[in-house]
């Protein structure tokens, strides 16, 4: 079963950057996610610009940025300048007058457009959204700190909005409090990337690259099971 694992950087040891960037490179990560808070729109603060910029100067694989800031429109250019054509950039629509207008400038910069959706976000809000967006990042959590507690209701949320996959042609991300069991029952849903933090990538005592093997072998579990028909 293939799916996107993507490292939390927020998560990472800044003691030594440079190992850790290469440490999760050379385990088979997929792309590194960056989160941006401005203390405004989350109640805290983040990564930094030169965070960003680092990570991107230290790895060819791609980077998922998350812009948890309010009107990102007044100063995306300033990280779309510090990114590669491919990169991801994400934006929440309740923090812009005008989303729409931010996606189109992420668009033109050569990077893909995507959006975060709040668990008090509802895929109604969004709908039109999705027409214009490759990747959608569904929250999990509230947003502004690591290690909180999944909320449940937002499953039944993600069952509506991977019903549109097709018609809308995005890529739908999960992020936040991502255990095994919610791989285990929403990749094989459609669900096509998973935020790695906490609670099964850092701060634990085995190598990146022995973590994430075992998780990419529970898609691979339960492909074989779906194969079979048990």
């Amino acid at each position: 079963m293939n799916f996107e694992l993507t490292a939390s950087m927020m998560c990472a040891n800044y003691g030594d950057l440079g190992k850790e960037v290469r440490e999760l490179e050379e385990g088979g990560i997929d792309s590194f996610h960056i989160d941006i808070m401005d203390g405004r729109y989350v109640p805290n603060f983040a990564m930094s610009l030169n965070d960003m910029a680092y990570i991107a100067s230290a790895t060819s694989r791609p980077l998922d940025v998350h812009l948890m800031v309010e009107h990102p429109n007044n100063n995306i250019h300033i990280f779309l300048r510090k990114l590669r054509p491919g990169d991801t950039v994400y934006i929440h629509p309740e923090a812009e007058y005008h989303p729409s207008t931010t996606l189109q400038k992420i668009i033109d910069a050569g990077m893909v457009p995507g959006i975060a959706i709040n668990p008090g976000t509802s895929v109604e809000t969004v709908y039109e959204m999705l027409r214009i967006v490759k990747k959608v990042l569904v929250m999990t959590v509230n947003p502004g700190n690591a290690g909180q507690i999944y909320m449940p209701y937002v499953g039944k949320k993600i069952s509506r909005l991977l019903l549109l996959k097709e018609e809308m042609h995005f890529r739908a991300y999960w992020d936040g409090a991502c255990n095994v069991d919610k791989i285990r029952k929403f990749a094989p849903m459609g669900m096509d990337g998973f935020v790695l933090g906490t609670t099964l990538l850092f701060g634990k005592k085995a190598p990146y690259g022995d973590t994430l093997r075992r998780i990419r072998a529970c898609g691979d579990e339960m492909e074989m099971i779906s194969d079979t028909g048990e």
